[in-house]
């Protein structure tokens, strides 16, 4: 059925291509360097799919998120996230209005385009829960009535390294429903220098804000041109082929290697492949998605779905190691 959809036309191609150079100019007259992170949220963006950032305090985090928001003309919200942070902050409750005799339903912050969760696992598992319904079907209940969350809806979450005092693993459940899982680096000296001579024009100014460049409509465009973005029979099977290994590793990688997974990739990293996939062949000007789009995206989208036990973690192993393992095992189409 997918493999009928018309793809994107010429000029649909080209006012995509357009729109996507001025959101990523736009990103850059703020954020220094961090390319690699530039290009996972804008993966987000087209492929309408939530990201989770991950470093220690002071990398911009933040500041990446709030800036690729500010590109657009929409409703951004931010969340700080606190151990005392209670769901129906998030999701929004029913007040009793004493004028009518009657409750009324306060929507909450979720209930926006961008919604950035700061600090993401400072919050308890029952505050982290209340973004499950949010993050899956775009929509909340309160009070025994269903709100849809507005389109398109994209959550920026950040948080620190777990090792870090004060913080709580997520769960397994709504890692699984970040689309990438980006890991914040520290900037080249260089980059860290043109930060210390932009702080100094005033360019990094926290009140210094980008202009929004782009509109919901150029956005949901984006995202109707990278959903029709051509995935042959080959690369689904390449990435079918992908998650099978995660859950069916020794064959593959070896025991020594396999005894490090605690679980393999669920069907939503397969569908994580195949959405991130199509985004990252139109920021590049392609209509068609080639094997290397799914090598690309390999840490991104399994680093968080590929879990590793706690031997893995007495041994140093990293999911990364394990990811390029299962990849150099299955045969490139």
């Amino acid at each position: 059925m997918s493999e009928t959809v018309a793809g994107p036309t010429p000029e649909e191609m080209a006012r995509a291509v357009e729109v996507i150079r001025t959101v990523s100019h736009a990103y850059s007259s703020k954020m220094v360097g961090q390319e690699r992170l530039r290009t996972s949220l804008l993966i987000g963006l087209l492929a309408n799919g939530h990201i989770l950032l991950e470093s220690v305090p002071g990398l911009a985090k933040t500041t990446a998120a709030s800036t690729l928001a500010d590109t657009v003309d929409a409703l951004f919200k931010r969340i700080q996230c606190t151990p005392d942070l209670l769901p129906s902050d998030i999701t929004g409750n029913q007040i009793y209005d004493a004028s009518t005799g009657s409750f009324r339903t306060v929507l909450g912050p979720v209930h926006a385009n961008f919604v950035l969760l700061d600090e993401i696992n400072r919050s308890s598992a029952k505050t982290q829960s209340a973004m499950l319904e949010a993050m899956q079907e775009r929509q909340t209940t309160i009070g025994g009535e269903v709100h849809r969350l507005p389109k398109p809806f994209l959550v920026i979450a950040t948080q620190n390294p777990i090792e870090q005092e004060g913080t709580y693993e997520l769960p397994e459940a709504q890692m699984d429903r970040f689309l990438l899982k980006e890991i914040v680096e520290y900037p080249s000296p260089q980059e860290e220098f043109e930060i210390l001579a932009r702080i100094d024009s005033g360019a990094l100014d926290p009140e210094h804000h980008v202009h929004s460049t782009v509109s919901l409509a150029d956005v949901l465009h984006l995202q109707d041109v990278a959903s029709r973005i051509h995935v042959s029979a080959a690369i689904r099977n390449y990435i079918v082929g992908l998650a099978y290994v995660t859950r069916n590793p020794e064959p593959y990688i070896g025991e020594e290697k396999a005894r490090y997974l605690k679980y393999g990739a669920s069907p939503r990293a397969s569908i994580a492949f195949l959405q991130a996939s199509r985004a990252l062949a139109l920021l590049n000007g392609r209509n068609h998605v080639i094997p290397e789009d799914i090598r690309a995206l390999r840490h991104l989208v399994l680093r968080h779905r590929v879990l590793l036990n706690f031997e893995a973690e007495a041994d140093g192993i990293r999911s990364e190691e394990i990811i390029d393992a299962i990849f150099a095992s299955v045969p490139t189409p």
